[in-house]
């Protein structure tokens, strides 16, 4: 943070009143650097690390310049004056969020266009006229072959994170995207580096641009202090995962797989940590109600992978982890960049198992990260000093009421089939979850049909009837809609719909039924393996 003032760099007071009621009245290097150029109406190239103010340095000129000539203006539907793209959904949201309350300073309206939700919403923000949007490619591609936006008017174009925007792949769109703007509007570009194709796209669209770097790419940030731990084996890694995760301040843990996200989240939260996951199974709502969990305290422990690397940007996380160290020395600066952000201190570990020593001793020569090494466990002073002060204990809340597993959370298939298997699955455990007397699944006697009593089919009709019946003649296709087992399961609870049934007779022993004739979605079928 410097001493120099939004004020004294020109910043209309408008924006002034909004930076003062959040804070913000000093800029940072980068903001100092850039302001004058782009609220002079220059091109410029910023090039500065994570979490050094990037976002702040592109919205202030832009509302300030659109801001002005668009007092008492009619908007246009479909056609927008100022346009950002983002590499990912989290980074726009949050773009957003910190672009939304300068432009409603001047009147304008802001919305954000990405994929993973329905399009509806977004399309009734265009049509009823928004003033600058913030895009990710894919979908602003789509709405704009469909018509309902146009880039003919925008006076104003960033492009935030090129860099990341090359490695998902979406340079080409982004090219397509810009040769739709006018050729003599500003463009503000921002990346880290500028390898992959960013050099050609600077060259191609941004004309007379002013070069602005603050430190040096992917240089790491001084108040971060890193330590690298060496564990015994994967008990001893698990146990203490568990112990840096139960500070009081928030942290990030991350993962290289998406499975193991999801499956670290949820065995926090069962030992008393509340954790949220964050990863690309995830259906939007699910990451912003986990993002939301996270930013406001209520989940003190976000488990991402390398989804939330870039474009997650919360206040006050004290603790980076590698759980799982990952691949490339940029991802590597770019996950720990996820605290010790805007000024504050951080910490950053990486655990090491045995085998992996000399990939990360290689992952942090290539990253300049100067750690020793050191064999720890779960009790040893190293860990315990980055703890500090353990959170009391959070009972887990019921499952339906954990963030991110509500409708359409935890990045679960919402499909008809994916629905009857979760629903079979339940079932047995509603049974006892085990591999009871009933064979697989737990489905024994009593599933399907009381102890003692004949087992029916799901109209009600006697199994051994029904076998006859089908012996006799093929059963004609029913287009209704197939209805529940009249006959409760002993336990009480409803039956489900499963791959396999079993005999229920008698008290034990309930067989495989093979090959049987099981009616799903109104036909027959033939269930077992």
């Amino acid at each position: 943070m410097s001493d120099i003032t939004f004020g004294a760099l020109g910043v209309p007071a408008p924006l002034l009143d909004v930076l003062a009621k959040d804070g913000k009245t000093t800029a940072f290097p980068i903001q100092v650097d850039t302001l004058p150029d782009t609220l002079a109406g220059r091109d410029v190239l910023g090039r500065g690390k994570t979490g050094s103010g990037k976002t702040l340095a592109f919205s202030i000129p832009l509302a300030a310049r659109l801001g002005g000539p668009l007092a008492g203006g009619t908007r246009r539907s479909g056609r927008v004056l100022g346009l950002v793209l983002a590499p990912t959904r989290e980074l726009a949201t949050q773009i957003n969020a910190t672009l939304e309350p300068l432009a409603a300073a001047y009147g304008m309206t802001t919305t954000t266009i990405f994929g993973g939700v329905n399009q509806n919403r977004q399309v009734a923000a265009l049509k009823a006229g928004v003033d600058i949007i913030v895009a990710c490619p894919g979908r602003l591609e789509d709405l704009i072959s469909q018509g309902f936006v146009k880039l003919d008017a925008v006076e104003i174009t960033v492009i935030d994170e090129a860099d990341h925007m090359a490695d998902l792949g979406f340079l080409p769109s982004v090219t397509r995207i810009l040769d739709k703007t006018p050729r003599d509007g500003q463009r503000l570009l921002f990346s880290a580096t500028l390898d992959n194709g960013v050099d050609k796209l600077v060259t191609r669209f941004l004309q007379n641009e002013v070069l602005h770097s603050v430190d040096e790419a992917h240089s790491p940030v001084a108040a971060m202090t890193h330590h690298v731990f060496h564990v015994g084996g994967v008990d001893e890694k698990k146990e203490l995962v568990r112990t840096l995760a139960s500070g009081m301040g928030r942290r990030i843990l991350f993962m290289r797989t998406k499975h193991h996200a999801k499956k670290l989240a949820q065995q926090l939260t069962a030992q008393g940590i509340p954790a949220v996951d964050l990863h690309g199974n995830l259906s939007q709502p699910a990451r912003d109600r986990n993002l939301a969990a996270f930013s406001s305290g209520a989940a003190k422990v976000l488990v991402a992978t390398d989804v939330a690397a870039r474009g997650v940007h919360v206040d006050d996380v004290e603790l980076v982890i590698h759980v799982d160290p990952p691949m490339e020395h940029k991802a590597y600066l770019h996950r720990s960049g996820r605290t010790a952000r805007a000024g504050a201190e951080g910490s950053v570990v990486t655990l090491v198992l045995p085998g992996q020593e000399k990939d990360v001793k290689d992952l942090l020569r290539k990253a300049a990260i100067s750690a020793t090494p050191v064999p720890v466990t779960a009790a040893s002073p190293q860990v315990t000093a980055l703890v500090g002060e353990v959170a009391p204990y959070v009972a887990p809340a019921p499952k339906s009421e954990q963030p991110g597993r509500g409708q359409g959370g935890g990045g679960r298939s919402q499909g008809a089939n994916a629905q009857r298997k979760r629903a079979a699955r339940e079932g047995a455990q509603g049974q006892g979850g085990a591999r009871g007397q009933g064979g697989r699944g737990g489905r024994g006697a009593g599933q399907g049909a009381q102890a003692g009593q004949p087992r029916t089919d799901r109209s009600g009709r006697p199994a051994a009837e029904r076998s006859a019946a089908g012996r006799e003649q093929r059963p004609a296709r029913d287009h209704r809609p197939a209805e529940r087992s009249a006959q409760p399961a002993a336990s009480g609870n409803a039956r489900t719909t499963g791959r396999r049934a079993s005999h229920g007779g008698g008290t034990g022993g309930g067989k495989l039924m093979v090959g049987s004739v099981v009616r799903q979605n109104g036909g027959p079928r033939r269930a077992g393996r």
